[in-house]
């Protein structure tokens, strides 16, 4: 059983940047791509990006790409989600997922996928 944990998220201003931080605290990141998800209140659950087994390949929701960017470091077991030039709507609860594959270039963003699932971590973009 995977355990995942996210960190990272707190209160940024508009135009401000946070590095969300999904760390695999029981079991290895090796075998499993990784998904961010987030979701505001009173809105349906949305995937955001994804990053493949070996890192080569990665998918971003429209709303975030060219903003958002998914990294992985499997010696450290963590993934990252650099979140540049942020929005009032990006608030939310950010999540992270698991799916273990042997495929290691390809992910989805459709979150029935994920086997695994972190607690999530709030990001309030406010002045």
């Amino acid at each position: 059983q995977l355990q995942l944990v996210e960190s990272g998220g707190g209160l940024v201003q508009p135009g401000g940047s946070l590095r969300l931080s999904c760390t695999v605290a029981r079991g290895t990141l090796h075998w499993n791509y990784i998904g961010w998800f987030r979701q505001a209140p009173g809105k349906e659950r949305e995937g955001v990006s994804c990053i493949s087994r070996n890192g080569g390949s990665a998918m971003y929701a429209d709303s975030v790409r060219d903003r958002f960017t998914i990294s992985r470091d499997d010696a450290k077991n963590t993934v990252y989600l650099q979140m540049n030039s942020l929005k009032s709507e990006d608030t939310a609860v950010y999540s992270c997922a698991a799916h273990p594959t042997l495929t290691q270039t390809l992910c989805h963003i459709t979150a029935p996928d994920f086997n695994f699932w972190g607690q999530g971590t709030q990001v309030t973009v406010s002045s």
